[in-house]
């Protein structure tokens, strides 16, 4: 039978042991990294909520409609009969306290004109009553412009009134959201810094887990890595193997062969 001369490479054998390990550790990484829960590692349990302060803002958020009852006052205030409700309650009697007291300097006039008419010697004659029907003539009139003078004097002021109530209610108007948008401004910048601060937490948290769950896996990597430095710095030896092997026969008659051209070699 014609024999066969296999060349055999192989690496030491402390490489071939570590590499068999480390396939039984790839093996085990991946067999980890394929039956694990990825929901310990991905989900809403890593995202950062709301922060109180920013949904203290968003139950705010209303304040910005503040303006509203303000502009419907004001609104109120531009008809014509607005003034109404700023009329002083005393103005009736303001009115009359004085008219009575005009009334009284005016009797006083009459009485001094029957007395200028007795002096005259004309006491109950015509001129005294064309001089009295001119003053009262007179006095009526007076009596009416100082009862219209009061009248539009309260008037004036209660128009006033309204005005300053309006322009003090488009005032309120235009603080009131204002305030509020400062005041949400402020808790949701707050409560921004604090849910930033909770999500990188959360953050790390969920790195962690991940590394957790990719350690068996990396160790494998990491340990081949080290198996593939470990084979550039070892060079592989090779071996002869020779197939089928020599029988004893064999092995005998091909000694006895070397012996014998030894044999030749000397004479004699």
């Amino acid at each position: 039978m014609a024999e066969v001369v296999t060349q055999v490479t192989k690496p030491a054998e402390f490489i071939e042991a570590a590499g068999k390990t480390y396939l039984t550790d790839l093996q085990k990484g991946i067999g980890a990294y394929k039956g694990a829960d990825l929901s310990k590692t991905l989900g809403p349990q890593f995202i950062a909520g709301l922060d109180p302060l920013q949904q203290q803002a968003i139950g705010q958020a209303g304040g910005l409609g503040a303006y509203e009852p303000y502009l419907q006052q004001a609104s109120a205030l531009r008809g014509p009969t607005a003034y109404q409700a700023y009329m002083s309650p005393y103005q009736r009697d303001v009115i009359d306290t004085t008219l009575e007291g005009y009334d009284i300097q005016a009797q006083k006039g009459l009485g001094a004109i029957s007395q200028q008419a007795i002096q005259a010697g004309a006491f109950g004659g015509a001129r005294e009553g064309v001089a009295q029907a001119e003053y009262q003539t007179t006095s009526d009139r007076n009596r009416a412009a100082l009862q219209a003078q009061l009248l539009q004097q309260g008037f004036g002021q209660a128009q006033q009134l309204a005005q300053q109530d309006y322009a003090r209610n488009v005032q309120l108007a235009q603080q009131a959201p204002a305030l509020a948008s400062s005041q949400i401004a402020g808790l949701s910048t707050l409560g921004g810094m604090s849910q930033s601060q909770r999500q990188s937490e959360l953050s790390a948290q969920q790195q962690l887990a991940q590394q957790q769950m990719m350690q068996p896996l990396t160790a494998a990597q990491q340990y081949g890595a080290g198996v593939a430095s470990l084979i550039a710095g070892y060079p592989a030896s090779s071996t002869q193997q020779v197939s089928p092997s020599p029988s004893a026969l064999q092995t005998g008659i091909s000694a006895g062969a070397t012996l014998a051209g030894l044999f030749r070699a000397f004479p004699g």
